[in-house]
C-alpha cells in the first residue's frame, strides 16, 4: 500500500472515529458531516481545475514544441534539397567539363601519334 493511500486511510478512519465519538447530537452530527463534505467536494473541484489547467497547459506546450520541431525539419529539408541541387549543377558542370577535357586530350594524343607515326616512317626509308 502506497504511502498516500495509508494517509488517506488514516484520516478517513479519524474522520470516522471522531464523528462517533462526539458528543454532538444526530443532527448536529449530520450537520458537521454535510459541511465536511461539501469542503471535501470544492476542495476536490478546486484540485481537479488546477490539475485539467496544468494538463492543458502541458499540452500546448507540447503542441507548441511540436511544431517547432516540424518547423524545424522542414527548414532542414529545404536547406539540403537547395545544396543537393547544387551539387548536382555543379556535378553536371564538372562533368561536361572533363568531357571537354578528355575530347582535347583525346584529339591531342591522336595528332602525337601520327606525328611519331610519320617521324618513324621517314625514319624507317
Amino acid at each position: 500500500m502506497s504511502r498516500a493511500t495509508k494517509i488517506i486511510a488514516a484520516a478517513a478512519i479519524g474522520f470516522v472515529a471522531g464523528i462517533l465519538l462526539a458528543p454532538k447530537s444526530g443532527k448536529e452530527t449530520r450537520e458537521d458531516l454535510k459541511n465536511k463534505a461539501l469542503g471535501a467536494k470544492d476542495y476536490a473541484d478546486d484540485k481537479a481545475q488546477q490539475v485539467k489547467a496544468a494538463a492543458m497547459e502541458a499540452g500546448d506546450t507540447l503542441r507548441e514544441s511540436a511544431q517547432g520541431f516540424k518547423d524545424e525539419a522542414l527548414g532542414m529539408l529545404q536547406s539540403t534539397r537547395r545544396s543537393a541541387d547544387v551539387v548536382s549543377d555543379e556535378a553536371e558542370k564538372l562533368g561536361e567539363e572533363a568531357k571537354g577535357r578528355a575530347t582535347r586530350v583525346a584529339g591531342q594524343a591522336k595528332r602525337t601519334a601520327s606525328r611519331v607515326q610519320k617521324d618513324a616512317e621517314k625514319r624507317l626509308r
